[in-house]
């Protein structure tokens, strides 16, 4: 990232990035931004933030319902439909290189992984904690919704193993959570993915590469063009001093 001030040095670009770990248009959205970001010429000035999102704040720690049951009965369709549903979800998934096993899921709250990824955040390795915590419930099965698996989790992305234990045994970056979530409402965020880029641009839904590259392009010229200078010229100080 490279990181400036005023006066012709480039500052970073900021992209905050809603999304839920229980969220599979999130993990194949996150591949396509991957992707939009490497055609960027300018991505080393850009920072990425990730931001909490819960589509159940009210899921228990783990269901006991296999995913496809509890899907079939939220769009209240049978079980086969869910399954097809899968099916789609998992093909659009194999196109960006993941692979899904929605066989495997074990669907629960989310509410202590995404505080993790605010602790990640505090120490440097955000992204590969989010990274971890989707592949881990999309592809692995593992519940994310408990502790031991939290703790196993953290320790594999680099995070000391006390500082995790601390904060899943405290409601430690609960509060962080909390405004993320508040400030998704404020900015009638109601799907997830959602993209901010540069404060400027928001595009919902996990969108192809090839749309965020060109929202990442048209913020990025737009936020450093030239100053249109109004008024003409007037008594002003320069280098050489100043007109009298």
């Amino acid at each position: 990232m490279v990181s400036g001030r005023a006066g012709g040095h480039l500052s970073a670009m900021q992209i905050d990035i809603w999304s839920d770990i229980a969220c599979p248009w999130c993990y194949v959205g996150k591949r396509r931004f991957e992707e939009a970001l490497r055609r960027f010429d300018h991505r080393d000035a850009v920072a990425v933030v990730w931001h909490s999102f819960e589509l159940d704040p009210d899921a228990p720690v783990v269901h006991d319902e296999p995913q496809a049951e509890l899907l079939a009965r939220k769009y209240r369709v049978p079980v086969a439909q869910a399954e097809a549903m899968n099916a789609r979800m998992t093909a659009a998934a194999a196109e960006e290189g993941l692979d899904f096993r929605f066989d495997r899921v074990r669907v629960g709250n989310t509410f202590d992984a995404h505080r993790l990824v605010h602790l990640a955040h505090a120490h440097g390795r955000q992204d590969a904690m989010k990274e971890r915590l989707m592949r881990a419930y999309l592809t692995e099965g593992l519940s994310i919704g408990t502790a031991p698996v939290l703790q196993q989790l953290g320790e594999e992305v680099g995070l000391d193993a006390q500082l995790v234990r601390d904060t899943l045994d405290t409601d430690q970056y609960a509060a962080e959570v909390r405004a993320d979530e508040r400030r998704a409402r404020e900015l009638g965020i109601s799907g997830v993915p959602f993209f901010v880029i540069d404060g400027r641009y928001g595009v919902s839904g996990a969108q192809g590469a090839e749309v965020l590259h060109g929202a990442l392009e048209q913020a990025w010229a737009e936020s450093r063009a030239a100053v249109t200078i109004v008024g003409g010229d007037a008594e002003a100080c320069g280098p050489d001093g100043c007109e009298v």
